[in-house]
């Protein structure tokens, strides 16, 4: 765990993640990279880190994410992340097509 850059906050945070990465089966290395990232791409959206990609500010953060996911399997890529893929590949009629439509054109189960 990187120390003396993060407040006591986001070390409980980390152990806390960690922790429940574990429960969840996963391996000790993964678990403590899961809750770093965490950790990491929290403090760039409150601005506590010096660099922060557009991403880690505009997407929702892990706490709303995990709670609007919970309870429902993993779910896959999102609308947006579908779109933008089709949008990418020169897929015609994406803008009408549901999240479904979008995997089945996409190649996607």
């Amino acid at each position: 765990m990187p120390r003396g850059q993060w407040s006591a906050k986001r070390e409980r945070q980390y152990e806390h993640i960690k922790k429940s990465a574990e429960e969840r089966g996963e391996s000790e290395s993964r678990s403590e990279e899961i809750a770093a990232r965490t950790v990491n791409k929290e403090r760039a959206r409150h601005g506590e880190s010096k660099t922060a990609s557009p991403l880690s500010k505009q997407d929702i953060s892990s706490g709303r994410r995990g709670g609007l996911r919970s309870h429902q399997g993993s779910g896959g890529r999102t609308y947006d992340q579908l779109y933008q893929e089709a949008r990418h590949r020169g897929i015609k009629g994406r803008s009408k097509m549901t999240k479904a439509e979008l995997l089945k054109a996409l190649g996607d189960r």
